[in-house]
């Protein structure tokens, strides 16, 4: 099992300064009582502004958050549909644009689905624009097997950089297996192993999957155990501190990944 002892201050001012609102809240948290400021076993930069009011602590066998109030279950709703219905326009203009470039700089189909593992471990097929070669596409490598970098098609590796690929899973937050804001979700068979190799890997289960979520913007692509488990502890915070400042803050955070393409590859 991989386990981090290691304990960091949950804000970090000086990263919180360059980012949205950073002067601002890093003021803010040095206002903050001490006893707001809560340790986590990862470093985190959400300002103290963003977090949720609170930590919650869930066993592994509970299925489901129980923390959550009728009005953010409402407005997590309401932000996902709308959000998606928007994001499926969105997808629907891309796609036009790709079926003219793809035959010069990606050839092959449009679109590529995997299966997924999503709340309570269902699986689902996620929706992605195809970035490598048809023939890798069908592959599901080993959680231990690096990405085949070599595979990504020109155009694909674009698309990846900016998260354009991801655009399509507003296609799955329409048919209710995710959601906006959530844990990234992996594949059937890369959670397998990741479930026997890192003990709180199987926090992220207990919420919906989402398109994007505090994982990417605090550790960007995780690739391998150690990484992985790094990302889990960031999703455990998630499940456990989940409210709608900080899933605003995500989305806000994570505008700022699709413009400078951290966090992709």
């Amino acid at each position: 099992m991989t386990n981090f002892t290691h304990r960091y201050p949950s804000v970090n001012h000086e990263m919180s300064a360059s980012l949205p609102f950073g002067s601002f809240a890093q003021n803010f948290n040095q206002q903050l009582s001490g006893s707001f400021m809560r340790e986590y076993a990862v470093a985190l930069t959400v300002p103290a502004i963003f977090q949720g009011p609170a930590q919650h602590s869930y066993s592994k066998d509970d299925t489901s958050v129980t923390h959550w109030s009728l009005r953010f279950k409402v407005y997590k709703l309401v932000f996902d549909k709308g959000l998606a219905l928007m994001g499926v326009a969105l997808t629907g203009m891309v796609a036009l644009a790709l079926l003219v470039l793809n035959p010069f700089f990606n050839p092959g189909p449009l679109f590529f689905r995997q299966d997924r593992l999503g709340k309570n471990k269902a699986s689902f097929s996620i929706w992605k624009f195809r970035t490598m070669i048809p023939e890798a596409s069908g592959r599901d490598r080993s959680a231990t097997c690096q990405l085949e970098v070599n595979r990504i098609t020109p155009l694909g590796r674009a698309l990846r950089k900016y998260r354009i690929d991801e655009l399509p899973n507003f296609i799955n937050v329409l048919t209710g297996d995710m959601s906006v804001i959530g844990p990234r979700p992996d594949s059937a068979r890369h959670a397998a192993h990741y479930l026997t190799a890192i003990d709180h890997y199987d926090y992220r289960f207990k919420v919906k999957p989402g398109i994007t979520g505090l994982a990417q913007i605090e550790s960007g692509y995780a690739e391998g155990v150690e990484a992985t488990s790094i990302k889990a502890h960031y999703d455990q915070i998630y499940v456990e501190t989940s409210s709608g400042r900080l899933d605003v803050y995500i989305a806000l955070r994570t505008v700022q990944v699709m413009l400078t393409g951290f966090g992709a590859r």
